[in-house]
């Protein structure tokens, strides 16, 4: 016969006694994942040489003894479960012959032909447990299985439990009875992921269709000269044309600072801050229109937190809009805030390079209304960082990343579009080639950026990104305080 043959069981590792041996790092590992599932575990640890997190470890736990001694067969008399921790074949023999003679279980580190059971990777959400074997095969494996199944289960599910369970309780009737209750109410777990009404996604298409088309009236009709500009190009359309598909290839390689290092850019070759945001947020419409639809697509959107998200963002964007628009004339006042704005992203941008993992809160963001209003108002008047104070905010409150990932880009289409059309409306004279360059140069570089980002470092072009985006950042400050002096 093909394929895993063993057979999964639960232990109760707070009715039984567990000796572990080997206290050293590899101990401190087993009896770290021990204590972690089994948190009232009688375990007794045998070494000569004692890790001092472990010593930490089993004084913190009360219930853990520590001896420091040569293994003896004796050790295994008061077992019922043993774990073997060590480097030292000979040792590892002897305790599997002393523990075969007593008809005991034994575990070995790294040496799945001595043993005769292992310990699987776990993922937890509260009762629910989930322990994932590869049979020996590749502990590496069941590893990274287990940060995917820890990333996409939602915590939500420990509250279904016990939902569950308070259902169960209430039931009456033969056990056939109950058993078809039960499968009644848990049918939507199996069910595809939630989707809009197929109304909503005629009006996606609709509004996706409109917009567009008054974008494209607007830009025709807005500025008679740009018309001219097909025909006779102005030479910084070429320098925001290379700009936007440098841009957008780190957007891709990264997933973020597309905002920022587009409104960096067009501040430092002398675009005022509305026109700038105005460029972002025109060349974003496409883009996010196509990553919004396909992560609907996927069933990535939870639409709960996209109602919440959708109205107050799109009334903070088109409120900053429509701000930063009025400034215009005072751009050269206007500019400088708008530098810090981007130089504060550039440490932000800078600050993930190295960071390892976003640690997610306990308790869920509350506020999502308020986030979005904030998240839509400073996106519009700095040119960016939707994503960034979104997402990042609802990850880091213990939000889902595949959802919450979906429901910010399928809104961020919206904004961007409010936005533009703000701007435009508002706009006299718009830098237009800076505009086109904008859109042209990230729409060419969206079909090939994703290759791209496979083959470099991620962490060496954000922190690239994130040095130059402070120091342009800062060159127009200094240049403000410079002018005032």
């Amino acid at each position: 016969m093909e394929g895993n043959q063993l057979f999964p069981v639960f232990l109760k590792l707070d009715t039984i006694h567990t000796v572990l041996v080997g206290a050293g790092p590899i101990g401190l590992e087993k009896l770290s994942a021990l204590l972690a599932n089994s948190p009232n575990a009688k375990i007794t640890v045998i070494g000569l040489e004692i890790h001092p997190e472990l010593q930490a470890l089993a004084n913190n736990s009360g219930l853990v003894q520590v001896i420091q001694k040569e293994f003896a067969a004796s050790d295994l008399d008061a077992a019922d479960l043993v774990i073997a921790a060590t480097n030292n074949a000979l040792l590892n023999q002897q305790i599997r012959t002393e523990a075969d003679a007593r008809n005991l279980l034994v575990n070995f580190a790294d040496k799945p032909d001595l043993c005769n059971f292992y310990l699987g990777s776990v993922v937890k959400k509260g009762d629910l447990k989930i322990a994932i074997s590869t049979n020996g095969k590749s502990p590496t494996i069941a590893k990274r299985l287990k940060e995917v199944l820890s990333d996409n289960l939602p915590n939500e599910l420990n509250d279904t439990l016990q939902n569950m369970e308070a259902l169960r309780n209430t039931l009456n009737g033969n056990f056939a009875a109950k058993v078809k209750k039960l499968n009644e109410v848990t049918s939507v777990l199996v069910e595809e992921g939630e989707k809009p009404k197929k109304n909503f996604k005629w009006l996606i298409w609709t509004t996706i269709v409109l917009s567009l088309a008054v974008v494209i009236t607007a830009f025709w009709h807005k500025e008679p000269e740009f018309q001219a500009y097909l025909v006779n190009l102005d030479p910084i359309f070429y320098w925001f044309l290379l700009g936007g598909f440098v841009f957008a290839m780190i957007d891709g390689a990264i997933g973020m600072s597309y905002g920022v290092t587009s409104t960096s850019f067009s501040l430092a070759m002398g675009i005022p801050p509305a026109s700038a945001s105005m460029a972002v947020h025109l060349s974003e419409i496409l883009s996010n229109g196509i990553a919004g639809w396909m992560h609907y697509r996927f069933g990535n959107v939870n639409w709960k937190l996209f109602k919440l998200l959708l109205i107050p963002g799109i009334i903070g964007a088109v409120t900053g809009a429509y701000l930063l628009s009025s400034l215009e004339h005072y751009s050269a006042y206007t500019k400088p805030f708008v530098s810090l704005y981007t130089l504060i992203l550039g440490f932000v941008i800078l600050s993930k390079a190295y960071q390892v993992k976003l640690k997610r809160g306990k308790d869920k963001i509350k506020k999502i209304p308020l986030l979005g209003l904030f998240g839509g108002f400073i996106d519009a008047v700095g040119g960016g960082g939707w994503g960034s104070i979104v997402l990042s905010s609802l990850i880091a409150g213990g939000r889902n990343p595949r959802f919450s990932l979906g429901t910010v880009k399928i809104t961020r289409f919206f904004i961007a579009l409010m936005s533009s059309l703000t701007f435009i409306t508002m706009l006299n004279g718009a830098h237009w080639e800076a505009v086109a360059g904008l859109v042209i140069g990230s729409a060419l570089a969206s079909p090939i950026a994703a290759k791209v980002s496979n083959k470099i470092s991620a962490k060496a072009i954000m922190v690239s990104v994130g040095i130059i985006v402070i120091l342009v950042s800062l060159r127009s400050i200094v240049n403000f305080v410079l002018k005032l002096i």
